[in-house]
């Protein structure tokens, strides 16, 4: 998780995804050399996920007709899982399967539209990525701080660490207004990361039936 979030920003380019089923056969896929033992394998509604020691992520930008989605769902599920851990924790934050979604005012998304290099998204100051996370030792509905986004990330744990198979559905807006207390602005880009690199271990699981309206 040490260089996730710069991972996300350096990567993010202009692949776009529609609102309604998620097709991962779109998302694109970044590795750094270190973190080379990540394989995200898509399957037109599925994306399967191991991580043997390491963090990597997969990832999608929506169409300007989609950024209003405000409702997203989804079935994930985890057959070898990290170990408990603190989300807060810089460095020490592994997490089975997290999904990003991130916003950004409708004016400064529209002139990031042609860019290939959005790091503006995630470092400009009225950004706002939520991060809902399958791991660490954290209470279902916790909403965390991002040891990596500050104020402009929140992190909303759905599933402590484990093992299992399970469909969420959650309101993007209700959140916004949870983790930052205004309504949100244009969805502009999904993202779907896998993380055992602190601790050294294999995550092996997979996220299915992705939709957003």
């Amino acid at each position: 998780m040490r260089i996730l979030t710069s991972i996300l920003a350096l990567t993010l380019t202009a692949s776009m995804a529609t609102a309604g089923p998620v097709n991962f056969n779109s998302w694109r896929t970044h590795w750094f050399a270190i973190f080379s033992k990540v394989t995200f394998a898509a399957a037109g509604g599925s994306m399967g996920v191991t991580a043997d020691g390491a963090v990597s992520i997969t990832y999608d930008r929506l169409a300007p007709k989609d950024w209003s989605a405000r409702k997203a769902s989804w079935r994930w599920a985890v057959d070898s899982s990290v170990p408990a851990t603190d989300l807060r924790q810089k460095g020490g934050d592994d997490r089975n399967l997290a999904l990003y979604f991130a916003f950004l005012p409708k004016a400064e998304a529209e002139g990031l539209q042609g860019t290939r290099n959005l790091r503006k998204l995630l470092n400009h100051p009225e950004g706002r990525v939520l991060v809902y996370v399958w791991g660490g030792n954290h209470n279902r509905g916790a909403v965390l701080g991002s040891p990596y986004l500050g104020s402009r990330g929140k992190t909303i744990v759905l599933r402590p660490s484990g093992t299992g198979s399970h469909s969420e559905s959650v309101d993007l807006a209700a959140d916004y207004r949870r983790a930052f207390g205004s309504e949100p602005d244009a969805l502009v880009a999904l993202a779907l990361s896998a993380d055992s690199d602190d601790t050294d271990v294999v995550m092996q699981g997979k996220v299915s039936n992705f939709s957003l309206k």
